[in-house]
């Protein structure tokens, strides 16, 4: 029998093609989004290759239709073997000029979002006392960069759920595995949200922004490819005793040893220099 795994956000990027990726390796996927009228790309691959891949309606920030779809899902499947948390956007902003109500749309899907669905998901896990949760968290888990304290602070806070959740459903044979990416080629910065505030000409962060987004932009064209992440999650549910961290590309790989080892003052000369400020 082929394993289960359930994936949020599912429609483009790194959700799209583990999708595809874990379906070419004898997986059966359930590949989730919250607008169906955006999984074409999906369809066509799908359609060509013959490949066991299930498309469904779950919107991460409602709580009827994540039951409504792991339901669906149990019914038909039997079983979730493993669950990714992948759906998530970006906000940017500097934090005085992000509202409250930005915040928690923020923290809502990427943070809460991820909740609902492991909650919903869980007592199926407990119940065949196996699974492997995988949450697609960033580089901006382990360390901050200015005008995304919306992102960052939901990753961080991602990261310690995940550190949780590892030592609780350890007896119960869940595994839980976090995937940390750097830049990876995808529409995720052409997605991401400016904090209506932010879009002022007037803001007093303007030129540091801009100065910040130049050099941000200079770094994309290094970006790994989305299968690099498929792969690493690939490589994590497959293993018999997986990592808790999985840093993926070469920011992650390059900057996170850095962040550990040099001097706080030090490396944050560095990034403030990196990074234009």
């Amino acid at each position: 029998m082929n394993p289960i795994a359930l994936i949020t956000g599912s429609n483009s990027g790194i959700g799209l093609e583990t999708a595809l990726y874990l379906a070419r390796r004898g997986f059966t996927v359930w590949a989730t989004m919250r607008n169906l009228q955006k999984a074409d790309e999906l369809r066509k691959i799908v359609e060509s290759e013959r490949l066991p891949i299930e498309i469904a309606q779950l919107d991460v920030d409602d709580d009827t239709s994540v039951k409504h779809a792991v339901a669906q899902i149990l019914q038909k499947s039997g079983r979730i073997d493993v669950l990714i948390n992948n759906a998530g956007y970006g906000l940017r902003g500097a934090a005085e000029e992000v509202s409250l109500d930005e915040w928690r749309r923020q923290f809502e899907t990427n943070f809460f979002g991820v909740i609902r669905v492991t909650q919903a998901v869980l007592p199926q896990m407990r119940a065949q006392r196996s699974g492997a949760i995988v949450n697609i968290s960033s580089v901006l888990g382990r360390m901050a960069i200015p005008f995304s304290g919306p992102y960052t602070s939901s990753k961080f806070a991602l990261e310690g759920l995940s550190e949780t959740l590892r030592y609780e459903l350890a007896p119960f044979n869940i595994k839980v595995i976090l995937i940390e990416p750097g830049f990876i080629a995808t529409k995720f910065q052409e997605n991401a949200q400016l904090a209506q505030a932010a879009q002022r000409e007037d803001s007093p962060y303007a030129i540091f922004k801009q100065a910040s987004g130049r050099r941000v932009q200079r770094n994309i064209y290094r970006a790994a490819p989305a299968e690099t992440v498929a792969a690493t999650i690939y490589r994590a549910i497959t293993h018999p005793s997986p990592k808790l961290r999985y840093p993926v590309g070469r920011e992650a790989r390059l900057v996170l040893p850095l962040r550990r080892f040099l001097p706080a003052g030090l490396f944050e000369r560095l990034l403030m220099k990196q990074l234009g400020l």
